[in-house]
């Protein structure tokens, strides 16, 4: 510790930046995303990495790379998912400016010298920091496979929440607000807090919320982060991720409901799901959300549905029809025989 002229000892000063790496059971990805938070042309800085009650080696490689540079420190905690964890993080950190990176994710090396230089004149207060970034693909040995650009550029706040609003499939467009590419003044988590109860989702809501409560995006334009996909991404699971759906746009109802129809378009395509996937529970939490009228999908055709009742009535008609009377995708060789058969008898009536 360091000591003033008079002999008194000091507390050693807060670095400018905390970089928060986040890991549950992800040790064989570990080293990569911290060596490249040590590797950073900007130095004045912390690396935090936050165990979430990992069961494999994360404590073991967390312990080396504590030993190998004392910018390094170990937080283990019970596990409570990725916003928590965050939010854990955060309430370690010291310093002025936050950066979150998940343990299979890394950072350009000029990142955050780079983001900080485009502020260097300004009153840092209420900004987020964002760029580009690069989806890396990975096969089941974890070996890359393909490497995909992901420019976002300057957005004004309302086309970056309408953009979040929707889901990723539903746009041509690259999610903008992911927590590898940001680098938040602190004053910014005094907005927000990661929202707990999103175990998928959470970046997007909390972008939304951060911006909807003032905070201001600024684009440094450069390949920042990278931001990798592999096997056991669990967004690559459809009913998890449609859960999780669901109570994004729930949540959003309860908040921010002048921002509900704009996400009709989202809304349609969950009710169809529900619908065609006899989802009851799904089905009546949607429809309390959704902006009459609605098109549904049947029998290859688009279905307008102006009245509540109406659309009550035709989902309980579906769960009484046959899935191949509906939608082709359920039909095999044996129901396209009854189908035809079903054209013929009706040719010859």
């Amino acid at each position: 510790m360091a000591r003033n002229l008079n002999g008194t000892t000091m507390a050693p000063m807060a670095p400018k930046v905390s970089i928060i790496v986040n890991c549950y059971n992800q040790s064989q990805y570990l080293a990569r995303s911290v060596q490249s938070v040590l590797a950073q042309t900007w130095t004045d800085l912390e690396c935090l990495i936050i165990d979430d009650g990992s069961t494999d080696e994360t404590p073991q490689v967390a312990a080396a790379l504590v030993q190998l540079d004392p910018r390094v420190q170990y937080f283990r905690k019970e596990n409570g998912g990725l916003p928590a964890a965050r939010n854990f993080g955060v309430a370690q950190a010291q310093g002025e400016w936050i950066q979150c990176l998940d343990a299979d994710d890394w950072i350009h090396t000029d990142k955050i010298r780079a983001q900080l230089a485009q502020v260097e004149n300004r009153d840092p207060q209420g900004l987020v920091l964002y760029c580009d970034y690069e989806r890396v693909l990975l096969d089941t040995a974890d070996q890359i496979v393909d490497r995909q650009p992901h420019p976002i550029g300057q957005l004004s706040s309302e086309t970056f929440v309408q953009r979040l609003l929707l889901p990723d499939f539903l746009v041509n467009t690259p999610h903008p607000a992911l927590q590898q590419c940001m680098l938040m003044h602190r004053s910014v988590l005094a907005l927000a807090k990661f929202p707990e109860q999103f175990k998928a989702l959470g970046d997007r809501y909390f972008a939304i919320e951060i911006l909807e409560r003032g905070a201001e995006f600024i684009h440094t334009p450069m390949v920042g982060a990278f931001y990798t996909k592999h096997q056991t991404n669990r967004t690559n699971h459809w009913v998890y991720m449609c859960s999780y759906y669901i109570l994004f746009y729930e949540t959003l109802a309860q908040h921010y409901p002048q921002r509900l129809p704009q996400c009709q378009a989202a809304i349609d395509l969950l009710v169809n799901e529900a619908i065609q996937e006899k989802q009851t529970e799904n089905f009546q939490r949607l429809v309390k959300m959704l902006t009459i009228p609605v098109h549904l999908k049947l029998w290859n055709q688009i279905w307008t549905v102006r009245q509540r009742w109406l659309l009550q009535l035709l989902y309980q008609l579906r769960c009484r029809t046959p899935n191949f009377i509906l939608y082709e995708k359920y039909r095999g060789p044996r129901s396209q025989r009854v189908l035809q058969s079903l054209r013929l008898l009706k040719a010859n009536s």
